[in-house]
């Protein structure tokens, strides 16, 4: 071992405090960026794995009514490499002790063969029986919400008709990695349900003999989705169909992609602010490192070391801090992604799940964390270059300290000895205060920002169940029915208020933008279910236009006064072209609204409701339910605080279970920062602190010089923080959101107090682990100069 990297060890040991700390943020840096790329590519080589082991479509085209012999046109389209026709509908379950029906879809099985295209995993028990019209397969999810198993019975009613239907085997598919209620985003096992049962059963039930309403179709590699999807509408339109759609419109597949895509955004964007921290706390190290061994580089070079091997000894400091956080963050990162990656199996229906680490996550994690720390370096290492042994071990020349300006000249003469050293060291060295009170603000930043993505998610929940939607149950129909139906539900005994609805899938297209989505039609005065700005104020509906949840608006690139695009997937399928009037505030999916009305007429089908809002008085609630459950017409029944709970814990999983995680690693690094700054300000001055003891100075008063600079340049700090983490929670906030939810940055004054409060207990830590070493100082050894 060379004297050089002797010297090294003895460096790192003495700075061992600092180096664990600068560490420590560089680790949680690489562990966010280790984890998420590998949860990245273990959900994207999951997903496509199971697509293809399962032979999931790759377009999806619904239609009413089409006879069988429509399969080989729509297999003879150029492209088309399969075909599969099949009936799916919706139908309600009526459990033992529920007095309100679970919603499900029902999903034909082929006769006498294997799906060819969209497979199911048999989880448990067995595939029906061809010949066996009452058994069926049920999903897993559901039936271990509900604690059934193979050999238990169900009623269910499809299309008005009442079947006891017997569970002979558990299912999982790929189309169903995330189930959501027609009308709803978030999934909910215990609400929703997906049933497969054979296709004989099904066409007697929905009068689909010799027929499908739904084609699945598989195309070559290579080929174009929307001219298949072109043809297979130009087919399917005689028979109305409802449009064709590919596999990247599919709901479920939409979630999971907005998933990966949350975690690939935040893993490009979140570990670099981190390692920027630390390479800002390398630089500091380094340059006061270099500043207190000038005397030593002297003696380094003068003893015929190069320029080149001075500077690569400090370098290999930076290394060697930067290389071991890496691998501690590497090692964690491995074990958190591990541990995350079972929350996916519940978030997610995959049958199994492909952990993968992407060896260039490691890579990257490496280059970016040594690349970060080397910038922090470099600047300082341009100064051993230039210092020659002469100068360098020549004393350095003293600082010049400017006359204290009144004010701090009238604060000396009301201070105590060792305040008016605190207010000196401040005001005569402002560059340093400053870029310690910056190291310090970025950590509060992180944190402000961190608690401000915590009140979002809670802000989403409020306004979507507390604001816009005042209603208590929600149902819909199994198709549009006219609007005297309104006085049936409003007879029910229990029933306060009923405000009627009509949701059309729709295709909104505002020049290259597209976006395949749903125009609800509302009343004008709605007050169960309303429409509202950022201000919280009521959005009117008008005659004439359409109003857009501000992310679609973003989606389609809009604004107030622009004309949209609308080609309807029902009736009479118009097309029309309606101005937007006004953007509303949806915090989840992107809805578009149109006067219910209006809306009918541009059908041509007035005086329609497709679904109900209805407040219902909670002394009568259970009655009201079984009313609904008995009515042929009702084809879903939905409560709000059964969404509002599916809600709750779906955003404590997946993307929002990350905001925990963010959240104490800004805590980490908040700390990482604090601590550094008091080991800087205590490496400085630990001389002249062992001086004040020798002159007099009580331990007491000694740490208080210290701590007094360490607590105001914290306290300057606070506001700074406060400035930037209000921006920065915006960028995080961004992150967070997807086209199906959108988090806004919200930051109360009670966060930016608890941010505080966290910044002072940091602070208030490492005060105390500060003075502990300086009471322990050995005066001799602080007094010695070093070798």
């Amino acid at each position: 071992m060379t004297p050089l990297d002797r010297k090294l060890l003895r460096d790192l040991w003495r700075i061992k405090g600092q180096a664990a700390a600068i560490g420590a943020v560089i680790a949680v840096g690489v562990l966010l960026l280790v984890m998420m790329s590998g949860l990245v590519t273990s959900l994207d080589e999951t997903r496509r794995a199971y697509y293809e082991r399962y032979r999931l479509a790759d377009v999806f085209a619904p239609v009413k009514r089409a006879p069988q012999h429509l399969l080989a046109e729509l297999s003879a389209l150029p492209s088309v490499a399969a075909v599969e026709g099949r009936i799916t509908g919706h139908a309600l379950i009526d459990l033992p002790g529920l007095d309100i029906p679970l919603r499900a879809r029902v999903v034909s099985l082929p006769e006498f063969h294997a799906p060819r295209l969209n497979g199911f995993y048999l989880s448990a028990g067995r595939a029906p029986q061809s010949d066996r019209n009452d058994e069926i397969l049920l999903l897993k999810g559901f039936a271990e919400a509900h604690s059934l198993q193979p050999g238990d019975t169900l009623d269910i009613t499809m299309n008005g008709a009442r079947h006891t239907l017997r569970i002979v085997g558990l299912a999982q598919a790929p189309e169903f990695l995330y189930t959501t209620a027609p009308g709803e985003l978030m999934s909910d096992d215990a609400r929703y349900g997906v049933i497969w049962i054979s296709m004989q059963t099904l066409a007697a039930a929905y009068d689909l003999e010799g027929a499908f309403n739904e084609a699945l179709l598989s195309i070559g590699r290579g080929a174009q989705s929307p001219a298949v999807i072109h043809a297979v509408d130009r087919l399917l339109e005689p028979y109305g169909g409802f449009g064709a759609y590919a596999l990247a419109d599919h709901g479920s597949n939409r979630f999971i992609s907005e998933e990966i895509a949350s975690l690939r955004a935040t893993a490009a964007a979140v570990p670099p602010i981190f390692l920027a921290v630390a390479a800002f706390l390398l630089y500091i190290v380094i340059f006061r490192m270099v500043e207190a061994e000038r005397g030593q580089i002297g003696l380094l070079k003068a003893f015929g070391y190069s320029n080149l091997e001075t500077a690569a000894h400090y370098f290999k400091l930076i290394l060697a801090i930067a290389a071991g956080g890496a691998t501690v963050g590497c090692v964690l990162g491995v074990l958190a992604g591990r541990a995350l990656i079972d929350l996916y199996l519940l978030y997610f229906k995959f049958p199994f799940l492909i952990f993968q680490l992407d060896p260039g996550s490691f890579i990257a994690a490496f280059s970016v964390s040594i690349g970060a720390a080397s910038a922090g370096g470099v600047t300082v290492l341009r100064r051993v270059f230039r210092l020659t042994p002469a100068a360098a071990m020549q004393p350095i020349a003293p600082p010049h300290y400017r006359p204290l300006g009144n004010v701090a000249r009238s604060l000396q003469s009301v201070l105590d000895q060792p305040s008016r050293m605190v207010v000196r060291r401040l005001t005569r060295q402002p560059g340093r205060m400053a870029g310690a009170a910056g190291g310090i603000a970025a950590g509060m930043a992180l944190s402000v920002a961190m608690i401000g993505i915590m009140n979002g998610f809670n802000q989403a929940i409020d306004l979507t169940f507390n604001v816009i939607d005042q209603s208590d149950v929600s149902i819909t129909f199994n198709e549009p029915l006219s609007d005297t139906t309104l006085a049936n539900l409003r007879s029910i005994p229990g029933v306060i208020a009923v405000q009627p609805a009509r949701h059309v899938s729709a295709v909104l297209r505002h020049g290259v933008q597209r976006h395949l989505g749903v125009i609800s039609g509302m009343t004008t005065n709605a007050r169960l279910y309303r429409t509202v700005d950022s201000r919280m104020a009521p959005v009117p509906l008008q005659a004439q236009g359409i109003v857009l949840a501000e992310a679609l608006a973003d989606i389609l690139k809009v604004q107030v006064g622009d004309l949209l695009t609308l080609e309807v997937r029902e009736g009479r399928r118009p097309t029309l072209r309606i101005p937007v009037t006004g953007i509303a505030q949806n915090l989840l999916g992107s809805p578009a609204y149109m006067e219910l009305s209006a809306l009918n007429h541009a059908l041509g089908e007035p005086n329609r409701i497709s679904g109900a809002y209805l407040r219902v008085d909670s002394a009568h609630q259970n009655s009201v339910y079984r009313v609904l459950k008995d009515m042929p017409a009702v084809a879903s029944v939905s409560l709000k605080q059964d969404a509002r709970t599916a809600l709750q814990t779906q955003m404590d999983r997946g993307a929002g279970a990350m905001r925990y995680i963010m959240m104490a690693v800004a805590g980490i690094i908040t700390f990482g920062i604090v601590y550094n700054a008091a080991r800087i300000a205590y490496a400085e001055r630990a001389r002249d602190l062992a001086s004040l003891r020798v002159i007099g100075f009580s331990r007491s008063e000694a740490a208080f010089v210290l701590l007094g600079e360490l607590a105001l340049v914290t306290l300057a700090a606070l506001p700074l923080g406060a400035v930037l983490g209000y921006y920065l929670s915006f960028a995080v906030a961004a992150g967070f959101s997807t086209d199906l939810y959108q988090i806004p940055a919200t930051v109360q004054p009670v966060g930016y107090g608890a941010a505080a409060l966290a910044v002072i207990a940091a602070a208030t830590l490492s005060g105390w682990l500060v003075k502990r070493d300086l009471d322990r100082t050995d005066l001799v050894l602080a007094l010695k100069a070093r070798e």
